[in-house]
């Protein structure tokens, strides 16, 4: 396989998923991806909830699309009790129960808050032990009152996110928080970059799209969808490796960290272009898995495909083991695979391209 992370973009994305950019407010993140593809485009405009959008060949009448999301989960204080503990709403689909003895950052006006979600000591509890849940799960921000808690700047609406940082396991793991999907919106950023150094010009106008708000219903994906009308989207989110312990495989499916990015058929996914894709893959040897959806693929293809009058939509998918936690983990090889099959299928299609079944 060919090395296509350098040291620089690994930088790049350990400083991207190292900052917060929890769902309605991913601004700081943004800024940060916009900065690094750049040099890359040609130019840029985001819309009225922050998606940012980097385009290469603008005046071009066909348009395609490579799509992330930018968005990761989070909580939002809720309830500050008067002795000044802190209840929560979800922001998206946040895991109560990896909670407990959690460090967090407590987003204010002031600046960030420390906190931790406390939990009662093994020594306390109950034979019959209670679970963690939204009913119970609660931050210590080392206050004794309410008025305390005020004082730092906390109050209802404030949004908090996870303290955990990246980092690289046995040379080829990436780990941390928000890889569900930053680990999206770099690949974007490199297929980018690959197709400035390569100086590949392409017979289309490249959209390349890195919405929000996607954990909370794909809303940034639809609104973005309407503005760019697009001809064909290439989206690429994370999907469950199956290989870790307690995951049953005939609910989840059979795929593997490591075994390169996944294909996925539903009625979302246009059977020409995913033809078209693996194609590709086939030619430039790409390893692949392929992944079935039932109804819908819960990613941000789904807003693509079914927008405007329909636009052809295909998912790429990266296997991501821990989905939804702070250790959040894939491997070097299939962001590297997962990038050159984006690259290589964009290099597969023609200018005016009819996707359409019958013509």
């Amino acid at each position: 396989m060919k090395k296509v992370i350098t040291k620089d973009s690994q930088k790049f994305l350990e400083k991207y998923l190292n900052n917060a950019s929890p769902t309605g407010f991913e601004l700081a993140g943004q800024k940060l991806w916009l900065e690094y593809i750049t040099p890359f485009i040609d130019s840029y405009f985001t819309d009225n909830y922050g998606s940012v959008v980097g385009v290469i060949n603008p005046e071009a009448e066909y348009k395609v699309v490579i799509e992330a999301h930018a968005d990761e989960i989070s909580y939002f204080v809720h309830y500050i009790t008067p002795e000044g503990f802190i209840y929560l709403r979800r922001n998206g689909g946040s895991d109560h129960m990896i909670a407990p003895s959690k460090r967090v950052n407590i987003h204010t006006d002031k600046g960030i808050v420390k906190a931790v979600f406390g939990w009662p000591a093994i020594h306390m509890r109950a034979e019959k032990e209670e679970t963690p849940s939204l009913k119970n799960i609660f931050l210590d921000c080392g206050c004794s009152t309410k008025d305390e808690v005020l004082e730092l700047g906390i109050h209802v609406g404030c949004v908090i996110t996870y303290e955990d940082e990246f980092m690289v396991l046995n040379k080829n793991r990436y780990v941390g928080r928000a890889l569900d999907n930053r680990m999206g919106g770099f690949m974007i950023a490199e297929v980018a970059r690959l197709l400035k150094e390569n100086k590949v010009k392409l017979p289309f106008g490249l959209y390349i799209v890195n919405a929000v708000q996607e954990e909370v219903g794909l809303r940034g994906a639809e609104m973005i969808a309407e503005k760019i009308k697009p001809n064909v989207a290439i989206v690429t989110d994370v999907c469950h490796c199956t290989q870790s312990p307690m995951v049953n495989k005939i609910e989840q499916g059979d795929l593997h960290s490591g075994k390169g990015p996944v294909l996925t058929v539903g009625p979302a996914v246009h059977n020409n272009l995913l033809k078209q894709i693996q194609t590709v893959a086939d030619k430039n040897k790409i390893p692949f898995q392929r992944a079935a959806a039932s109804r819908a693929t819960g990613t941000d293809t789904d807003a693509f495909a079914y927008s405007n009058d329909g636009v052809p939509s295909a998912l790429i998918s990266l296997p991501l083991r821990y989905m939804h936690t702070t250790v959040e983990m894939c491997r070097k090889e299939d962001v590297e695979n997962a990038i050159l099959l984006i690259y290589e299928s964009l290099k597969s299609i023609k200018g005016g391209q009819d996707f359409r079944y019958m013509k």
